[in-house]
């Protein structure tokens, strides 16, 4: 059930969060699902730039892939961007302690800005309370309708955080200038991250190629349609001119 509140929220400042969107004990398996695939990452992807984001997290567990069919996220999509929006990357945010991380720089996740039209919206799933000391989000309010990022002092200035409880969901505009801030606590704090977008658009991954089949049909319809399977293109004439319910690319897509 979309709350109006929320969206109107959303509408105006460019954030919102909608409370606990999963239960404290699917936080808790999610958590661990998060900290062991960081651990793998940690030896096979030593030097990354982003060292300590999980990349494609459908991938790496079950509770990770299944959060796609979350009832909560799949009410509040169609509201906020499109019913036929998919993921253009679903990544990890997590704070070790003391430190921030690649999304501490002020930035924005779209490039584009087109008036009075989303091309992207953000989701982060909180895996632990977002506070001011463990690097809750700083954001600036109402700055999704901003042709430019300001400079960081003037961000700093004037933004507001992202304060939250685990298993909450925020929901954020594509061009909302945000950082994450500094966790100056003494334990990690996690969260999930899926960036949405418009069908016609093109995903960071193949996500139809790159998820094996097993999790594919573990995924109901909202899961499936997030992941690209009803976008997907043709390889052949012969898959083109398939019957109208075997395509590869689904009709009224957006």
């Amino acid at each position: 059930m979309v709350d109006e509140t929320i969206l109107e929220t959303f509408e105006r400042d460019g954030l919102a969060v909608i409370p606990q969107a999963v239960s404290q004990a699917e936080v808790a398996l999610l958590r661990s699902e998060l900290e062991a695939a960081i651990a793998e990452d940690a030896v096979n992807y030593p030097d990354v730039f982003d060292k300590g984001m999980v990349h494609n997290c459908m991938v790496r567990g079950r509770r990770m892939a299944a959060l796609l069919d979350n009832p909560v996220l799949n009410d509040y999509l169609p509201a906020v961007l499109s019913d036929t929006c998919i993921i253009y990357a679903y990544q990890s945010s997590s704070l070790p302690p003391q430190q921030g991380n690649y999304g501490s720089r002020v930035h924005v996740d779209s490039p584009r800005h087109i008036p009075g039209y989303t091309t992207n919206i953000g989701i982060i799933l909180a895996l632990d309370d977002f506070t001011e000391d463990n690097g809750a989000t700083y954001y600036l309010k109402g700055s999704h309708h901003l042709e430019t990022v300001p400079e960081a002092e003037t961000f700093f200035e004037n933004a507001s955080r992202a304060l939250c409880e685990a298993g909450d969901m925020v929901v954020f505009h594509g061009r909302l200038v945000h950082a994450a801030g500094i966790n100056r606590t003494r334990r990690t704090r996690h969260s999930l991250t899926i960036n949405l977008c418009r069908s016609y658009m093109r995903q960071r991954f193949d996500f139809p190629r790159l998820v094996p089949q097993s999790i594919i049909d573990s995924l109901g319809e909202n899961g499936k349609r997030l992941i690209g399977m009803n976008v997907r293109m043709p390889t052949s004439l012969e898959e083109f001119y398939l019957p109208a319910e075997q395509r590869l690319y689904k009709p009224n897509q957006g």
